[in-house]
């Protein structure tokens, strides 16, 4: 948990696919919105619990159990802060698993929107096999934050998918899928991450007004 306990809003975010909660891409993304003032709390899927206890790499688990764990912590926040406003996200996988859920737990558990840093739209390498389905009737609020050459989903393609007026999206320079930019830039990756955090914060603030 980072950032104070009495913080307008909680944002509750999962990692990535292959990078645990405290990743450097998932600590500086708290840690930049915990000085902005927000609650951020973070948590693991079981499979990367297991990495963690065990000291050996295991893959993601099957998606029912990723969205069953996000939902348990969900529940949790919900029992220890019942009157804070409550935002979903995470990182790249975890952000999918957020958006997967958020419509319903917006209704059942009163989840404001989704925040998804580096969306994973198709596979690299794979524009066709598309996670975008869901994406275009989405209801909730949620902004995507990707960088302009991330693998997963680059700038014109993305450009071209039909999604929900719900969903909105920030680029980041020359990003990858950690949002690092090229040397070319003449961007640092701080500067990216902190583009980020301001998009994120400003996408918070946005939520808390509504």
């Amino acid at each position: 948990m980072d950032g104070p306990a009495q913080a307008p809003a909680t944002l509750l975010l999962a990692h990535g696919a292959g990078a645990p909660m405290d990743s450097p891409f998932m600590a500086a993304i708290a840690a930049g919105l915990a000085q902005r003032g927000w609650r951020v709390v973070r948590f693991e899927f079981p499979y990367m619990a297991r990495s963690r206890e065990t000291g050996r790499q295991h893959g993601p688990d099957r998606m029912p159990v990723l969205q069953e764990s996000f939902r348990e912590q969900v529940q949790l926040e919900r029992a220890a802060c019942p009157e804070q406003p409550l935002v979903i996200g995470g990182k790249s996988m975890g952000g999918r698993v957020a958006s997967l859920l958020v419509d319903d737990l917006a209704a059942s558990h009163g989840v404001r929107g989704c925040l998804c840093l580096g969306y994973p739209f198709h596979p690299p390498g794979k524009p066709q096999t598309l996670r975008t389905e869901h994406l275009a009737g989405l209801q909730t609020p949620t902004l995507i934050v990707q960088g302009e050459r991330d693998t997963f989903g680059k700038r014109p393609e993305v450009e071209g998918y039909s999604l929900s007026p719900q969903v909105h999206l920030q680029w980041i320079p020359s990003g990858d899928h950690s949002f690092k930019p090229t040397r070319s830039s003449g961007l640092s990756e701080e500067q990216a991450l902190a583009a980020a955090v301001a998009c994120s914060h400003g996408f918070l603030a946005e939520l808390l007004k509504a």
